[in-house]
């Protein structure tokens, strides 16, 4: 189990470190720049290896866990992060979302965590499916109904509509069939046979499914990259994710694909990151990243510390 925890904690936060110099660069720019290695600066004048919110709240969500997970707990760890700078990686705050900080800062007033995050449809960022991947370990043996109350419960803390709910429950079981052994292309099939069912079951409306459509009925794989969008919006993210993984055949290519689409590289480069941890495992990350990596050894700690605590669930 520690060998998985820690291929996608590193999965992550180097997918998200890559990204981090050319966020919010276009597609077009990149193409004429490509990423090709963990460089610095750029956007935000930091060094190689530094990564951002997207890497700091998964690992606050990864806390929890190690240490007995509940919302509260969870949502305790993110106010840290916000305001005391608690698992930043390098002792301050450069880069978080609007709803997040909003629902974070609702926490801080006293609202009950689960109710902090937006729910109109306008609030679908990208914001929990980013810090969302550590909760696999702790769902892979639970059954499907609790899983989805979990990660619904772990999303509302900033993002509470179902669209992004159900963006991460995706993530989270295409996940779990990769940490069950079950080959990517297989696990995307599997989805496509048993999300829809049930959704219906849990009277989620159809309209918020049929969003998911080029996900649950079609091979998005096979879509060309001008058909890829790669902004903040949830849909996007878990779209170029999946893509990413499905059109490579290693960590570096998967994660160096997703940067490269530009737009919201850090989360994308997180996202899929945190998948092509999971299934090529560390070892598969250049040396040459993994040794620019801010608190590498931090990281490792936690992954540690969150397979004791899961031992104890």
């Amino acid at each position: 189990m520690f060998q998985l925890i820690e291929s996608v904690l590193f999965g992550l936060s180097v997918g998200d470190a890559l990204g981090v110099p050319v966020e919010f660069r276009s597609r077009e720019y990149i193409k004429n720049n490509p990423v090709e290695d963990m460089i610095g600066f750029g956007t935000y004048q930091l060094p190689p290896g530094t990564w951002s919110d997207d890497s700091s709240l998964s690992f606050c969500l990864a806390e929890a866990i190690a240490n007995g997970y509940t919302p509260e707990k969870t949502a305790d760890y993110f106010v840290r992060w916000l305001y005391d700078n608690f698992w930043t990686a390098s002792d301050h705050v450069f880069d978080v979302g609007i709803a997040t900080r909003n629902a974070i800062d609702l926490i801080d007033k006293g609202i009950s965590p689960t109710l902090a995050g937006g729910n109109d449809e306008y609030s679908n960022g990208n914001g929990s499916l980013m810090r969302i991947a550590p909760l696999v370990f702790y769902l892979t043996d639970k059954p499907i109904e609790h899983r989805f109350a979990i990660v619904k419960e772990v999303s509302s803390l900033t993002h509470r509509h179902i669209r992004s709910v159900i963006a991460c429950f995706y993530y989270i079981e295409f996940m779990r069939y990769l940490c069950l052994q079950i080959d990517k292309y297989t696990a995307y099939r599997k989805l496509q046979l048993e999300l829809p069912l049930f959704f219906a079951q849990q009277n989620i409306p159809e309209n918020e499914t049929l969003i998911f459509n080029r996900l649950l009925k079609s091979s998005i794989n096979q879509l060309p990259e001008d058909k890829i969008q790669s902004s903040g919006y949830v849909v996007h993210t878990l779209e170029a994710s999946i893509w990413c993984l499905l059109n490579t055949d290693s960590y570096a290519s998967a994660v160096l694909k997703a940067v490269n689409l530009g737009d919201d590289t850090d989360t994308t480069g997180a996202v899929t990151g945190a998948v092509a941890g999971l299934l090529y495992g560390k070892q598969s990350i250049p040396n040459n990243w993994l040794n620019k990596l801010a608190r590498a050894d931090d990281i490792a700690n936690l992954a540690k510390r969150m397979e004791a605590g899961l031992a104890k669930n």
